[in-house]
Parts: C-alpha cells; structure tokens; sequence
C-alpha cells in the first residue's frame, strides 16, 4: 500500500468513527498537541478541546454519515471533499458540504482543517418551528 493510500485509509476509518458516534475513537485519532480548526471559529488544539468542540458540534445532532465524494493524497497529507450528514432529534437531515484537508504525523492526525458555511449548518440545524 502506498503512502498516499495508507492516510486515505485512515481517513475513512477516521469518518466511520464519527458515524458510529465513537468519539472516545475519534479524539485518539489525534495527536497529543492536534490542531482542528473549523475555519469559521477558532481553532482548538489538543484533545481536551478537540472534544469539546465535537460535544458542542453535535449537541442534539446524531452523525448519519461523513459521506466522501472525493479524496486526494500527497505523502501524508489528505484532502476530502464530503457531505457531513447529521440527523435532527425531529428526524430531518442536516446536509453540510465540507472540504477537510488532514496532515498527519505517523498514524495520527496533527492538523485538521474544516473549510464549510457555519450559517448553512445553524439554518439546517436549528430546531423546527412549531
């Protein structure tokens, strides 16, 4: 297995692991010191506040599916194209286009980047109206 094909095999596990809600797995994907930064707000660095971020990015939010559309590799960098797929405790899809593009150090992710519109995902994922 190449190089390239070795991180775009640890990115697909690292997406199934938000689909399983596993994010005891997800957070030891990362290095110690990580850095994942949504670009839209700040980033956060180190898996105390990696998990945080993803507690407060799915609060009321169950991960369907990280849907990958398209995956690029250079040495141990990995660039996706995807559709975030999350389900509202009403039953309704959030659908969020997102660009990620990983750096990895070893088997784990030292810098991960989340390029995506934040007021297309508060739209879809604020609660319905009554």
């Amino acid at each position: 297995m190449s190089d390239g094909a070795h991180y775009e095999d640890l990115v697909r596990q690292f997406c199934q692991k938000w689909a399983d809600a596993d994010f005891d797995a997800v957070v030891d994907f990362f290095t110690e010191n990580a850095t994942y930064h949504n670009i839209p707000v700040d980033p956060m660095v180190g898996h105390e506040q990696i998990r945080a971020m993803i507690d407060g990015f799915t609060a009321g939010l169950e991960v369907v599916e990280f849907k990958i559309l398209e995956m690029l590799s250079r040495g141990s960098t990995v660039i996706t194209e995807r559709v975030d797929i999350f389900r509202k405790p009403d039953g309704a899809l959030v659908e969020l286009p997102v660009m990620g593009i990983f750096e990895f150090e070893g088997d784990k992710i030292a810098n991960w980047r989340e390029y995506f519109d934040l007021g297309q995902f508060m739209t879809q994922a604020a609660p319905a109206e009554s």
